[in-house]
């Protein structure tokens, strides 16, 4: 074996581990996409009937209440406020990552990739 050819199977290994650590990468991002989806679609879910949960408790707030009824409506109002509240920290997971479109996904992986020599 010449030298040259340990050179040469160094370099296609270190390209082959390379080439698999950007394929995890990819899987890695789309799986990430994924749950950024999956966090949207579940906090319009949770967002829309908790809306009317807290107007309707607010609404009976303003109606004339037994004592116990009313801080029964006070107890609902402020627990959907939590619940509220715990949705809106969802939306850090959104931030935290930009979104791309199938788009922008499908010109990087197009892109070429030059190796780096040091």
């Amino acid at each position: 074996m010449c030298p040259d050819d340990s050179t040469l199977n160094e370099e296609s290994g270190a390209l082959t581990n390379e080439e698999r650590l950007r394929a995890l990468v990819a899987e890695y991002e789309t799986k990430l996409s994924d749950i950024i989806d999956l966090v949207a679609r579940v906090r319009h879910e949770i967002n829309n009937p908790l809306t009317g949960v807290i107007g309707q408790a607010q609404l009976l707030l303003r109606e004339p209440l037994g004592e116990k009824a009313r801080q029964r409506v006070e107890t609902i109002e402020q627990l959907a406020g939590r619940i509220r509240d715990t949705v809106a920290q969802l939306r850090t997971v959104q931030r935290a990552q930009p979104h791309k479109s199938l788009e922008d996904k499908k010109a990087e992986a197009e892109m070429p990739r030059h190796k780096i020599s040091s």
